[in-house]
């Protein structure tokens, strides 16, 4: 039976504060607004403190509800002044429409982050009413000072610059001061005027965290860019301008420098035409003005994105409440219908005014200090009990990278900490040993202390309160926290009676080949019970060691992936004169340094787990049960490759462009995909190395969840994770363009009959099998949703099993209906076009609402763009010629699903994604390739058929949708392969009589599989990674084993 998950607790309550959800669009004592039904999507967004949170909502689920979840979340009350921002598809970014569906503005969720900031900037800085709302300003103008976004003299800058070090260390101390200052960048150009912010900071003594966030805002509040966003712009003569928005109305800008302003009072009416945006003044004797200004912007995009902040502007500060929405026209409509949607400032001062809402404690993620208002009542008379190893530990998690290695020389299990010097206004009780007894020796430094302790030392984000509470495992990104389970252990270890863990837990194990796994032996071997339970009892339980397995098993099969390219692939066509020696120089120069370096990750990454194991003496020192170190030292080593990753995108234009150009390069790369070593399309591999950067930073997110703040290797973990989540945002753009553009790439070797599949600005959304409504009935057809049309296919007849178009439905003008009443057919629509209507049917009513779900997305779109375009896809008028009863001849189920892989039958062509989709009968969006990307998995699994009695040992490598088996992880091709797109993942009945622990069941119609992992976290890992190709059934099944019974 599937037990109900637990509700996330928020911030607040995980402190012991009284319940107050605090959202700004709600009234006192409400909860958030129920979601619609439907799937649940997971939105990442990314704090003011640089912490990301992940939230799941509906997918029918307007902005609102989302930006009410993040502030709930916040226990923030002045919500209005904060805005979610992203980047669209024009690469632009814009702020998320409270009223719109979010998944309707956010394409891809799962490779956009939104970020939280501040949208609106109050002139006076009193009028935020809570200390908390004060803090994120600070914090956003930290952000703007570091970008040089906020432009300034120099003293201004050195004052401003002055309180944030003084928030964060607290009273001036020369060395550390300096020290801070020297590894922390606030300016671009800071070091110019370094001496003026020590001085600065002299004068702050006594002052605190709260006082100078304060005074950060008052002096920040003066200058002309406060506030100021750019939007480029050119009057009538063509002078380059900016225009921007402000609490006083419209401000222009060249260069730098404000040289107009045009108040709220006196503008009647903002509005733009195509690339114009036009001011239309009130009519004054007096102003030399004309009374409609005119300036031309970059695009009609542009202007519609600035005049829609202006709206927003003027509404939020010049309005008593938030406007009504326009009635809906009968006939026609005229002019745009977006509004400001929330409180005004005026409903807003009023509310926490009348309410008095009461403070929330929260955290300052960057602040060594402590104050008052972010410390529960009952931890201010405790604070000389915190450990000192433990509180010293917390900001250097949070440190920028040059602050971070500046630290790397003091080991992490070393047994003196390091020296620090107090603050003068600081905790002076930070400095004692743990107990009341500052003499007491310290037994162990990892304290799990009690759960006030934990509220103090938890260096999770800054805008909420700490995740110290048991249960909060499941809570979304951020930072790690303290799990005290019923059975006295903290994070799966135990601990003594005293709350600190005893060294002489270390397992006692025996030496064993680095290359054998804990569970797992040699393949075909079948296990006994004893034997199995007397083998796990030798090796560590800690979730931290399968974390790290993780890595090894994945970083092995990522070594294979780029083997394929560097040694099987050049080997391949070296040879051949008629392959470009640029292309093969190109791909040679920027594929070969990374795999030497990953030579080397993969050996450190093997000892380190033969240490931890307990295969060598390592485990004397007590220093081998941690990951974080060899991670950090290898992903900065990473970015030194980071100018080779940014060329492999080159790399898989070039060898496109190869191929176009040249029939026996063609052949040469088809050939070669033929073969055994080659298990997915080529173009896959070339980009694997930017995959492979997202499962770095998946596996650190959920190695710093796991640890507590206080473990040894929570610092290195946190910076490490800062590294690559810089790298990840750094090639982002090029990761989603080339995965768009290997898709195409893909589809072209799919289809016959199309010419210009891969024209500029096309992106694929979906492919999949449906039923059209013809003469004689409905008949299976495949359909692909582009961005501008949609075309449907059969299966032909030819060797490589391609599919032949039928026809295309430019998406321009394009309407849908729900025809399920008017044709009989079950889960049916009609399509629309200004040429000819297509009803069709799909297998199950959530295909259906998938596909008219995307296809609504795509119509949008197609609208947004330049209009109709006559020719789409150029296809042969002898491929369009056949019949539309004539489909082509379907193989059986068998084929595709048995224990058998169609790698052995067929070929490569015939296992692709598209042919899975039309024997199953299911569909694939470009989403769902996106979550494939991440959702990649290796390691030995046990397999047991239906009706065979042994286990067998595999090596399993999950990908690209599917399941490839191996004898071992050194083989260099797979036996055999099981698609999963369709199939479902449970867990075995009583009466399948499985009585084991760790076991899945695949099942797909009469094909059934059990899959035995080593442990309930790497169990848990494979449930998640399968759940994510099968299909939509078991796509909602809960994500852990004890949710599964």
């Amino acid at each position: 039976m599937v037990e109900p998950a637990d509700r996330s607790s928020t911030a607040g309550q995980r402190l012991g504060a009284p319940e107050s959800f605090g959202v700004s669009t709600l009234e006192p004592g409400l909860r958030p607004p129920a979601q619609p039904p439907g799937r649940q999507v997971s939105i990442r967004v990314q704090m003011l403190d640089d912490t990301q949170e992940v939230f799941q909502i509906s997918q029918r689920s307007p902005g609102k509800v989302l930006f009410d979840l993040v502030c709930a979340h916040l226990n923030l009350v002045e919500g209005d002044y904060f805005g979610l921002e992203y980047q669209d598809q024009r690469k632009m970014t814009v702020w998320l429409d409270l009223l719109k569906p979010t998944l309707k503005q956010i394409r891809r969720p799962k490779n956009t982050i939104l970020r939280f900031v501040v949208k609106f900037f109050p002139p006076d800085h009193t009028q935020l009413m809570e200390e908390l709302t004060r803090y994120l300003f600070a914090l956003q103008i930290k952000r703007d000072l570091a970008c040089g976004r906020l432009i300034c003299n120099d003293t201004s800058a050195a004052l401003m610059v002055s309180h944030i070090i003084q928030s964060e260390i607290g009273d001036f101390d020369e060395t550390q001061s300096w020290q801070h200052l020297l590894h922390n960048k606030y300016l671009p150009d800071q070091d110019a005027i370094r001496d003026e912010i020590i001085d600065c900071h002299r004068e702050h003594v006594g002052q605190t965290p709260a006082e100078s966030d304060y005074q950060l805002l008052e002096i920040a509040r003066r200058l002309e860019m406060y506030g100021v966003r750019l939007h480029p712009a050119k009057d009538r003569e063509g002078t380059k301008l900016s225009l921007a928005v402000a609490n006083s109305g419209v401000l222009v800008f060249q260069g730098n420098t404000k040289i107009n302003s045009f108040n709220w009072s006196k503008i009647r009416k903002l509005s733009f035409k195509r690339k114009r945006f036009l001011i239309k003044l009130r009519a004054d004797p007096t102003n030399a003005h004309h009374d409609t200004l005119e300036f031309a912007m970059a695009s009609r995009d542009c202007c519609k994105v600035f005049w829609k902040i202006c709206v927003e502007y003027h509404a939020f500060f010049r309005l008593f409440e938030e406007p009504k929405p326009k009635p809906k026209p009968i006939l026609f409509t005229r002019g745009s219908s977006f509004r400001f949607s929330g409180r005004t400032q005026k409903q807003i001062i009023d509310y926490v005014k009348d309410s008095e809402p009461k403070k929330v404690p929260f955290e300052r993620k960057h602040s060594k200090m402590l104050s008052n208002s972010s410390m529960s009542p009952q931890s201010a008379s405790t604070r000389s009990h915190v450990p000192k190893e433990s509180a010293t530990s917390i900001p250097l998690a949070d440190q920028p990278d040059s602050d971070r290695l500046s630290h790397l020389a003091v080991p992490n299990g070393s047994e003196e900490p390091q020296a620090v010097t107090p603050p003068t206004n600081g905790l002076h009780g930070l400095t004692a040993a743990p107990g009341s007894d500052p003499t007491q020796p310290r037994q162990n430094h990892h304290v799990a202390g009690s759960v006030l302790d934990q509220q103090l030392l938890n260096p999770g984000p800054s805008c909420r309160a700490n995740k110290g509470s048991p249960g909060s495992e499941n809570s979304p990104l951020g930072g790690p926290h303290v799990a005290v389970n019923g059975n006295g252990s903290v994070n799966g270890q135990r601990m003594g009676s005293t709350g600190v863990l005893g060294a002489e837990q270390s397992p006692e194990v025996q030496p064993l080949s680095p290359l054998t796994s804990p569970l797992l032996t040699e393949a075909g071997y079948v296990r006994n019970d004893e034997e199995d339970e007397a083998r796990r009892k030798k090796f560590p339980t800690d979730k931290a060691y399968f974390i790290a397995k993780e890595l090894l098993t994945t970083e092995r099969t990522y070594l294979k992936d780029l083997q394929v390219i560097t040694e099987s692939f050049q080997s391949a066509v070296g040879k051949d004169e008629a392959f470009p020696d640029s292309v093969r120089s190109l791909i040679s120069a920027n594929y070969d340094p990374v795999y030497k370096f990953h030579q080397g990750f993969l050996k450190e990454t093997e000892q380190r787990l033969a240490q931890w194991e307990g295969r060598s003496n390592a485990h004397i020192k007590g220093d081998y049960q941690r990951i974080g170190d060899v991670l950090l030292k290898n992903i900065q080593g990473l970015r030194q490759l980071t100018i080779h990753l940014q060329k492999h995108s080159e790399c898989l234009v070039e060898l496109e462009r190869a191929c176009r150009s040249s029939r026996k390069v063609e052949t040469l790369c088809r050939d070669f995909e033929q073969q055994r070593v080659c298990y997915l399309p080529l173009n896959i591999f070339l980009l694997r190395p930017l995959h492979r950067l997202l499962h770095y930073k998946l596996i650190l997110e959920r190695l710093c969840k796991h640890y507590p703040p206080t473990h040894d290797d929570f610092r290195d973990c946190r910076a490490a994770l800062a590294d690559i989540s810089e790298m990840v945002l750094q090639l982002q753009g090029i990761m989603m363009k080339m995965e768009n553009f290997q898709k195409l790439i893909e589809l072209k070797k799919d289809l016959t009959g199309v010419e210009d599949l891969m024209s500029p600005g096309r992106e694929f959304i979906r492919l999949g099998c449906l039923s059209k409504l013809s003469g004689k009935g409905l008949q299976q057809r495949m359909f692909f949703l582009f961005s501008d049309c949609l075309v449907y296919t059969s299966r032909g007849m030819t060797p490589s099993n391609q599919f032949k178009v039928h026809g295309q439905l430019p998406l321009y003008g394009m309407t849908i209906r729900e025809s399920e009443e008017e044709w009989g057919v079950p889960h049916s629509f009609t399509l629309f076009g200004q040429r000819q209507s297509v009803v069709v049917a799909a297998s199950c009513a959530s295909e259906m609402e998938r596909w008219v779900e995307d296809i609504r997305m795509a119509i949008d779109l197609a609208e947004q763009s330049s209009g109709l375009n006559n020719d789409l896809l150029s296809t042969s008028l002898s491929d369009n010629k056949l019949s539309e009863d004539g489909g082509g001849e379907q193989e059986s189920e068998d084929e595709l699903g048995g224990s058998r892989s169609s790698l052995e039958r067929q070929g490569h062509r015939g296992n692709t994604t598209v042919h899975v989709c039309w024997h199953r009968n299911t569909s694939v969006s470009m989403v769902d390739f996106s979550i494939a990307v991440e959702n990649q998995l290796s390691g030995n699994l046990l397999r047991k058929f239906k009706n065979s009695n042994g286990w067998q040992k595999l090596w399993v490598v999950f990908t690209n949708f599917s399941l490839f088996f191996y004898k071992s992880h050194q083989d260099d091709y797979p036996l055999a392969s099981l698609p999963l797109l369709g199939y479902s993942v449970t867990v075995p009945s009583e009466s399948e009589n499985i009585h084991k622990d760790y076991v899945f069941k695949l099942h797909f119609k009469s094909h059934v599989y059990y899959f035995r992992s080593e442990s309930e976290y790497t169990f848990e890992r494979w449930m998640e990674v399968i759940r994510s190709a099968t299909c939509s059934t078991s796509r909602s099944l809960p994500s852990t084993r004890k949710d599964l019974y």
